[in-house]
């Protein structure tokens, strides 16, 4: 298990270079495809993947995708608003077919999962972005493996028993001050292509910690999901880690994260 595990992960890490590197269209279209697929996965635990209300979640999902690629993001609330009063034609006029719970579900998935994993692209695309972009996945992918050492090492307090009884206190704080770190190293050796921040080393620092907070959040939140539906996994997409939810739990939050941290902090 360890080695496909580590293989994948070698894979995901190579795949991610080439394509957040390019940027663009290639970015924007795997971006659209991972939101795609982590919407299916998180509708099948909440078994609603196989009814109209995924549908209309997934007809949303496409839709936000496409207003964001003509640059239309003046529509966004409208279109929101739009897919929920949908939902909620569904709900009613076919009552009392589906439950609150599948209503509610459907649209929490598409700002979840899609909404969110958008900032992936929209971090590449702002000003020093093919820079900044790498601070998403060191606030994650850098917090995780920073949380999962020193918890090994130091950990003695549990940070969520009941949810997750492996994660401790101290794992969490070594990871926030490890993603930190690499925000800071990784600003010492490309501060110098941030144009448009004032101080890079200080944004790129508190942004990556703030980010890698928010990102055992949104791992612990993915974990939720799955232990109220009795669900081990989100998928078996990645060998060695389960589906895209599974892999990019964390993700999700840090991509926003990121992106209104260094709105505020450049």
């Amino acid at each position: 298990m360890f080695t496909t595990r580590l293989i994948s992960g070698i894979i995901l890490v190579a795949i991610a270079i080439v394509v957040v590197g390019q940027g663009g269209a290639l970015l924007f279209a795997v971006t659209a495809a991972i939101s795609l697929v982590g919407l299916f996965e998180l509708y099948r635990v909440l078994d609603i993947h196989k009814k109209p209300l995924a549908l209309i979640g997934y007809g949303t999902a496409v839709s936000y995708y496409g207003i964001l690629w003509f640059e239309g993001q003046q529509y966004i609330t409208l279109m929101i608003i739009a897919s929920l009063m949908l939902l909620m034609a569904v709900y009613v006029f076919t009552f009392p077919k589906y439950r609150t719970e599948e209503i509610t579900g459907a649209f929490f998935g598409v700002c979840y999962v899609p909404v969110m994993l958008s900032f992936l692209y929209q971090t590449r695309v702002m000003d020093d972005g093919a820079f900044l972009v790498w601070l998403i996945f060191l606030s994650s992918w850098g917090c995780d493996t920073c949380a999962y050492c020193s918890g090994m090492l130091l950990g003695k307090h549990k940070l969520a028993p009941v949810l997750s009884p492996k994660k401790s206190v101290e794992g969490a704080v070594g990871g926030t001050l490890g993603a930190a770190a690499l925000g800071l190293i990784f600003s010492t050796v490309f501060g110098g292509h941030m144009a448009q921040i004032e101080n890079p080393q200080l944004a790129c620092t508190l942004a990556c910690a703030i980010a890698a907070v928010i990102s055992q959040v949104g791992d612990l939140a993915a974990s939720a999901v799955k232990r109220n539906h009795n669900v081990k996994d989100y998928g078996h997409l990645i060998p060695g880690h389960g589906g895209i939810m599974d892999r990019f739990d964390s993700m999700i939050f840090t991509a926003p994260a990121i992106y209104f941290a260094l709105t505020f902090l450049k």
